[in-house]
């Protein structure tokens, strides 16, 4: 558990998970996979699982994390927390029972902002009916290029209170994309040894399509060999617009949504 992230849209993670299985193009150079084999590496006791050798790898098989369950809990001070920054809680592994744990966390702490981000919306839609969605949560998926699309569908279907998009690493263009009943949107490029670029045009795409829609949108990083390589303007500025839900008191709220300093 972090008590604090260098990932700019939170400021904690939380994983009551960790491990995963690689499932599309967005996986391919996934940084969880590789932190975890050097968190096991270094005697991690959460790491020590290891997952299929084709998708997953040392230190990264899917494991329940009963113990972390009460960490939200102890923070009184309100903060946005990154649900699984190690793994996906929608992973088809996770018993449903644990998922409906998580879940009444996030609904005890109401101080707290949960950003729960999935590639698996599918299944968070077909669990939907038995699980708690209060306010605090938003919900997000992952969109790579336009294969994964069906991703929004199902996330649209939901329903969680904020909805949002996390097009990182942008691999393609997603011009097919539509935002109804999506509340924000994140892009950004891909970081890493091996990064793959991302094209000016289709980072373009998303940000005129959301000021179109009226739908915030951030953008988090061009990405290079670290994250930190490209920097993160845009045309000119940053880009760092919230979904009208945050309740973070130094954003100024204009036209229903919250602009930082850009």
């Amino acid at each position: 558990m972090s008590h604090g992230s260098n990932i700019e849209w939170t400021d904690a993670t939380w994983n009551p998970t960790t491990g995963c299985d690689r499932i599309s193009r967005g996986c391919d150079n996934c940084y969880a996979l590789a932190l975890a084999a050097r968190l096991k590496a270094m005697g991690v006791g959460k790491y020590q699982r290891d997952g299929n050798p084709k998708t997953s790898g040392p230190g990264f098989g899917l494991t329940v994390h009963e113990s972390a369950l009460d960490i939200p809990r102890r923070w009184r001070k309100p903060r946005r927390i990154f649900v699984n920054s190690m793994s996906d809680l929608f992973h088809a592994k996770v018993p449903v029972s644990f998922v409906e744990s998580v879940f009444s966390v996030i609904q005890e702490t109401p101080q707290h902002q949960y950003q729960l981000l999935t590639k698996r919306p599918l299944r968070a839609l077909r669990l939907a009916h038995r699980l708690p969605w209060p306010d605090n949560l938003w919900l997000g998926t992952s969109v790579e290029d336009d294969s994964v699309l069906a991703r929004v569908d199902h996330l649209r279907q939901t329903p969680a209170k904020v909805r949002f998009l996390s097009c990182e690493p942008l691999l393609g263009s997603i011009n097919q994309l539509r935002l109804d009943r999506i509340d924000w949107v994140i892009v950004g490029g891909e970081s890493g040894p091996n990064h793959r670029p991302v094209l000016l045009d289709w980072i373009r795409e998303v940000r005129d399509l959301c000021i179109a829609e009226d739908v915030p949108f951030f953008f988090k990083q061009w990405g290079g060999r670290t994250s930190k390589a490209g920097g993160r303007e845009l045309d000119g500025r940053t880009w760092e617009d919230w979904p009208a839900a945050s309740s973070d008191s130094e954003g100024q709220r204009r036209n229903g949504i919250e602009c930082y300093a850009s």
